[in-house]
């Protein structure tokens, strides 16, 4: 969903809360980028499989309209029990080599000051703080793009902008109808969409299998399926035939997310 707001409508940029933590900087204040720069917040969590498909259009966006004038900023709020710590954040953000600051917002302090809805949530805001774009969710990549053109021109009249990126994927092309996929698994709660073999332990929001050997599997309409996994591995998405087995007893399945089936 992208959507510019209603002219005459004025919705300006929340401050950053002072007591978030920061990765990549020591720390950001929004009053002090405004009128040097455009700002885009983006809300991700690098274990939602939405996040990361949006992450190679963020990172051109920063390489091509950094020292225009764009400053993009992360804000990390976790969806699984193993995002709120920050180390594993911090180690989630190196691996990924995200070159923007990213805020560590693990009790969702600044999520609540937006409202957002959900991973990814883009914010785009001019010079002057005012929001000129909302969008959530995969999509629409080249439309942003071209707002950030005409938030960076309104800083610079000489500014000349390049040609919008092509589309990285087929399903990313502007207008393409996609095939809706399954619905992804939260667990424990989605438990019985699942064929489980031996036994698996409800947690906070997870299974833990119990021994070696258990395994887990979902039916699934899209191209993909993704399984949250945490406990001997390093907690993430982990791309999956819809199909997890535990070689080790407590591998945590936290869900699955499935992606959309490229247009036909």
């Amino acid at each position: 969903m992208c959507v510019r707001p209603a002219p005459g409508a004025e919705i300006t940029a929340p401050e950053f809360p002072p007591d978030l933590d920061w990765l990549g900087v020591p720390f950001l204040r929004m009053d002090r980028l405004l009128g040097r720069h455009a700002v885009l917040v983006e809300f991700w969590d690098f274990a939602r499989v939405n996040s990361l498909r949006t992450l190679p259009y963020l990172k051109e966006w920063h390489e091509r309209y950094g020292e225009a004038g764009l400053q993009l900023v992360g804000v990390h709020s976790p969806g699984y029990s193993f995002g709120r710590d920050g180390d594993t954040v911090a180690r989630a953000v190196e691996a990924l080599q995200i070159p923007y600051p990213v805020a560590v917002d693990a009790d969702f302090a600044l999520w609540r000051k937006y409202g957002n809805r959900g991973w990814p949530g883009r914010y785009l805001f001019d010079r002057r703080g005012m929001l000129r774009d909302l969008h959530y969710g995969e999509g629409e990549y080249q439309e942003t793009e071209r707002i950030i053109q005409e938030l960076l021109l309104e800083i610079d009249p000489d500014f000349a902008p390049p040609d919008p990126l092509e589309p990285l994927r087929p399903e990313d092309a502007p207008g393409v109808l996609l095939e809706p996929q399954t619905a992804d698994v939260a667990l424990p709660r989605d438990r019985h969409r699942l064929e489980l073999v031996r036994d698996w332990l409800d947690g906070e929001d997870y299974i833990e299998a119990a021994d070696a050997g258990a395994a887990a599997s979902v039916s699934f309409t899209g191209a993909g399926a993704w399984a949250v996994l945490s406990g001997p591995i390093f907690p993430g998405v982990y791309e999956t035939g819809g199909e997890v087995l535990a070689e080790s007893p407590g591998l945590r399945l936290h869900g699955f997310q499935f992606t959309p089936a490229p247009p036909r």
